[in-house]
């Protein structure tokens, strides 16, 4: 599967995020991996992976985390939400309801 680029265009930003977690993607292909960008300082990103049951916070990020070690600080910096979910926690995140809808900003 994919990573998912889920609304409007991919930024050269963006493209470096995407082929981090194509990687990600590699090495757990069970995972589904979406991101967008929110706005001109805040990409967002979700993977829902099935690996991450029974595993703690701490360890999910650090799964994750890694694959942007290579990334300039600038394209990493922009990550302002990075879920990760099982696909049971769904239906029961707040963060998940934020990245479908998300809230409109106020400029």
């Amino acid at each position: 599967m994919a990573v998912r680029v889920r609304r409007g265009k991919a930024d050269k930003a963006v493209k470096q995020l995407v082929q981090a977690l194509e990687k990600y993607q590699q090495d757990h292909p069970k995972a589904k991996i979406d991101l967008y960008r929110h706005s001109r300082f805040s990409v967002r990103i979700r993977v829902i992976d099935p690996g991450f049951a029974k595993v703690n916070l701490g360890e999910r990020s650090s799964r994750v985390w890694k694959y942007f070690d290579d990334l300039p600080d600038e394209v990493v910096s922009d990550i302002t939400m990075l879920l990760l979910l099982t696909p049971k926690e769904l239906k029961t995140s707040l963060g998940n309801v934020e990245f479908e809808h998300p809230t409109p900003l106020e400029l």
